[in-house]
């Protein structure tokens, strides 16, 4: 069952759909907070994990990030990982006020930025009991050297002359600037390389497109993305229980691979043979949803009730 919800993130509203196992509900149970990839909103691979992890038994919490989708801030467009970062952690305090979940057994899932997002939330939030990402993606590294690192460094500097010249000229009053996320057309998409023509295809075409996901981020948010550097304490997040899932053809997997390389135990990671970046976001969900409903149910057990008779 899925009900629309909304909560504050730092003052702005925030639309999300709560999904919610069919059956009995005398009991509370675990719930896990579902981040959206950058560019997408909770409709799309959000909600194809959301409504597998709710047929396990859980109650999976998918929303729009602030400044997208359905969600409030203006302008609109801004892709801002510390709000980004914030708006997980608002997630994880709304699920603590719904009577259908124990606030002691609350879990997160990123995928791809949100896989990134969701470490240094976890990181600082006690709250957040277990951690997985599926194609987990620095959004900052991604920037500054590209998804598969071999991007010139000419192209962040003058990415980030375009961010200080487009504050400059919004300090003067001018509208704020934009750019386009993907392409126009496939042509075009193919030139730049495998992992901008899959994003193409999924976001631009029917294979998965929205009216509500981003088109265009605002140049302002390339300052904020580019320092961004989300693995930076994963290490925090021990004792409590990580998994990464990533598919064996993403050209994103060495993130993966180095954030795994730094976190505490228990961790695993998990190969999808395969499956590239936007792969998991739709073509192998049932087989990325199966290690995630696992997992969560070790992580997140309810305690056992005694057995005993009262007195």
């Amino acid at each position: 069952m899925r009900t629309d919800v909304t909560f504050q993130s730092a003052g702005i509203v925030i639309a999300g759909h709560l999904y919610t196992p069919t059956g009995e509900t005398s009991h509370t149970r675990a719930g896990i907070v579902v981040g959206h990839p950058a560019s997408g909103v909770k409709e799309q691979a959000a909600a194809a994990y959301a409504v597998r992890l709710a047929e396990a038994g859980f109650v999976a919490l998918t929303f729009d990030a602030a400044y997208q989708g359905a969600s409030g801030g203006e302008p609109r467009g801004v892709e801002d990982p510390a709000q980004r970062t914030e708006d997980l952690k608002a997630a994880v305090s709304f699920l603590t006020t719904r009577a259908e979940v124990d606030p002691e057994r609350i879990g997160a899932l990123g995928i791809c930025a949100s896989g990134g997002y969701v470490i240094p939330a976890a990181a600082a939030d006690h709250r957040i009991q277990a951690v997985a990402t599926v194609s987990a993606a620095d959004i900052g590294r991604q920037f500054r050297v590209g998804a598969d690192g071999a991007q010139d460094p000419a192209v962040i500097q003058g990415l980030l002359d375009a961010a200080a010249e487009a504050r400059t000229a919004e300090a003067a009053g001018a509208a704020p600037r934009t750019f386009d996320l993907f392409p126009e057309t496939e042509e075009q998409a193919r030139s730049a390389g495998q992992h901008v023509f899959e994003g193409w295809e999924y976001y631009r075409t029917d294979r998965a497109q929205h009216p509500a996901s981003a088109k265009q981020f605002t140049v302002s948010s390339i300052d904020r993305i580019a320092t961004f550097d989300p693995f930076t304490h994963i290490a925090l997040i021990a004792p409590r229980p990580l998994l990464m899932v990533v598919g064996t053809r993403a050209v994103t997997a060495w993130m993966s691979q180095h954030a795994f390389e730094n976190a505490g135990t228990p961790k695993r990671l998990h190969w999808i043979e395969g499956a590239s970046h936007v792969d998991l976001y739709d073509r192998y969900v049932p087989q990325a949803a199966a290690e995630l409903a696992a997992f969560f149910t070790a992580s997140l057990r309810a305690p056992e009730r005694s057995s005993a008779p009262t007195r």
